[in-house]
């Protein structure tokens, strides 16, 4: 998984491989949650972690949305340049068609962050 992203974060470009996880875009326990690429997402540990606690979205169209709470609060500048500037930037993604992120998934999964917000 991580190969497919060179080794770094979708979202910020981060390269420490120690610091990278394989994100699922739909998780384990949903029916189209599988353990394949497509399903995945190469992640920062924070990213990975505002990813799965609806604190960050993925647009269908790559475009990273952070929630509105949270693009509003007043915090150190892990929040100011962490999570707050990501907001708008477009996901790096494989250039293999193949291994690209599912549209489909990251749909599903953009309703969800909506509906949490």
């Amino acid at each position: 998984m991580l190969q497919a992203y060179q080794q770094q974060c979708a979202i910020c470009r981060l390269r420490h491989v120690s610091l990278l996880d394989a994100a699922h875009i739909l998780p384990d326990g949903h029916p189209r949650g599988l353990p394949v690429v497509p399903n995945g997402l190469s992640l920062c540990k924070i990213h990975h972690a505002a990813y799965d606690e609806n604190i960050l979205g993925i647009r269908p169209d790559l475009v990273v949305v952070v929630r509105g709470d949270i693009r509003d609060e007043r915090d150190g500048p892990m929040l100011l340049h962490g999570l707050q500037e990501m907001d708008g930037t477009r996901l790096l993604v494989p250039s293999v068609r193949s291994v690209q992120p599912d549209h489909s998934r990251l749909e599903e999964r953009y309703e969800e962050f909506l509906s949490a917000g």
